[in-house]
C-alpha cells in the first residue's frame, strides 16, 4: 500500500510541479526527433498521417501527431508552461487505478495530493474545434519500392454515438489478414478467403478509428504493383455486400470474436487501468461488460446493412497511397464503386 500512496504522489507532483528545466527540453528534443525519423521509416504510420492529412484537411486531425520539424526545434519553456496552464484542468484528468486498491482510499490520496485542482479551474477550458471530413486523396508515388502500401477510409461516427457498436462489429466482420495466415479458403473473413484465392496481396488490415464527434472506418493494405487495382476493387464489393447482403451467421461470430478480442484486451491491471481512463474521458463513465455484451447482441444482419448502407454506401472516401501505385484507380473511378458493383 505504501507503493500505491506513493505513486499517486508522484504523478500529482508530475502534473502539478513539473520544473521543465532547459537541459531536460533540449534531451527530450532530440529523442522526439529521433522518433520522427523512425516513424518516416515505418510506412504504415506514414500512410495513416497521409489518411489524416487527407480526410480532415485544414483541421486538428490532418496533423501528425509529433507535429511539423520546425515546431519541435523552436520548442521552449514557455510554450510548455502556456500549453499546461492551458489545457491541465480537472475536467481534463482521470485518476485512475485497477488491482488491489481500495476506491475510497483513492479518493483520499486524490484530495490530499491534487487538492482542489481536479475539480476547480481556472480560466475557460478550451473548446474543441469542429473537425470536417473531406472526400480526397494523396498519391506519393515511388517506383524503386517493392510494395504499394494505401488506405481507405470513409468517415464514421465518435467514442458516444449509437451507431459506434455496429461500425465495431463490421469492422470485425472484415477482419485482417497476412500471409503468415494458416486457413486459405477456410477463413472466416469472405474478404480473407478471396485475398488469399487470387493472391491480391500481402496483407490487410481493417480499423475503425474514433474521436470525439468523428471517425475514420476503412482497411490498410500491402500489394504488389500489379494486384493494386484488383485489390481495391474486391475491397469496395466486399464494403457493397456489407450494406446488401451481409448474413446473420456472418454477423454471429463477428459478435463473438469482438467480444473474445476485447476482453483479451483487459488481460491485467495495465490494460484495465487504461481502458478505465480512456472510458471515463470518452463516456464519462466506464460501460460494465455486461452491457457492453448486451449491446453488441443486439447487432443482427439487418441493423449492419442499414448502419453500413449509412456510413459507406455512396460515400466519398479518403485515400492515401505510397508506393508503386501506377495501377491505382483514378479517385473518380474509386469514389464510383462506393455504390452498387455489378459483376
Amino acid at each position: 500500500m505504501f507503493y500505491f500512496q506513493l505513486a499517486v504522489e508522484i504523478l500529482a507532483d508530475i502534473i502539478q510541479n513539473s520544473t521543465l528545466g532547459e537541459a531536460e527540453i533540449e534531451r527530450e528534443r532530440g529523442v522526439i526527433l529521433r522518433e520522427m525519423q523512425e516513424v518516416e521509416t515505418n510506412l504504415q504510420e506514414v500512410v495513416f498521417d497521409y489518411l489524416h492529412a487527407t480526410a480532415y484537411q485544414n483541421t486538428a486531425l490532418g496533423r501528425t501527431i509529433l507535429g511539423p520539424t520546425e515546431n519541435i526545434k523552436s520548442i521552449n519553456r514557455k510554450d510548455l508552461v502556456d500549453y499546461i496552464t492551458t489545457h491541465y484542468k480537472g475536467p481534463r484528468i482521470v485518476l485512475a487505478a485497477a488491482g488491489g486498491v481500495s476506491h475510497d482510499e483513492l479518493l483520499e490520496l486524490a484530495k490530499f495530493h491534487f487538492g482542489d485542482s481536479l475539480s476547480t479551474h481556472q480560466g475557460e477550458i478550451p473548446a474543441l474545434p469542429p473537425c470536417k471530413f473531406t472526400g480526397s486523396e494523396i498519391r506519393v508515388r515511388d517506383d524503386k519500392m517493392p510494395l504499394a502500401h494505401l488506405a481507405i477510409a470513409v468517415e464514421a461516427v465518435g467514442w458516444a454515438h449509437p451507431d459506434t457498436i455496429c461500425l465495431m462489429v463490421a469492422n470485425t466482420l472484415i477482419g485482417n489478414w497476412d500471409r503468415s495466415f494458416g486457413g486459405g479458403m477456410n477463413l472466416s473473413s469472405k474478404l480473407a478467403q478471396l485475398t488469399c484465392h487470387g493472391n491480391l496481396c500481402h496483407s490487410f488490415q481493417s480499423f475503425n478509428t474514433s474521436y470525439t464527434d468523428t471517425g475514420l472506418w476503412g482497411i490498410y493494405m500491402v500489394c504488389e504493383p500489379a494486384t493494386v487495382a484488383d485489390m481495391l476493387f474486391v475491397v469496395q464489393k466486399e464494403w457493397m455486400r456489407l450494406c446488401t447482403s451481409v448474413t446473420e451467421s456472418e454477423v454471429a461470430r463477428a459478435k463473438n470474436l469482438l467480444k473474445t478480442n476485447m476482453l483479451l484486451q483487459l488481460d491485467g491491471s495495465t490494460p484495465i487501468c487504461e481502458d478505465i481512463g480512456r472510458q471515463m474521458l470518452c463516456y464519462n463513465r466506464r460501460i460494465p461488460i455486461p452491457e457492453l455484451e448486451a449491446r453488441i447482441d443486439a447487432i443482427n444482419a439487418e441493423t449492419i446493412r442499414e448502419v453500413c448502407t449509412k456510413y459507406i454506401y455512396d460515400k466519398s472516401p479518403a485515400v492515401a497511397a505510397v508506393g508503386p501505385i501506377e495501377q491505382l484507380p483514378d479517385f473518380n473511378q474509386i469514389r464510383s464503386n462506393m455504390c452498387w458493383l455489378r459483376d
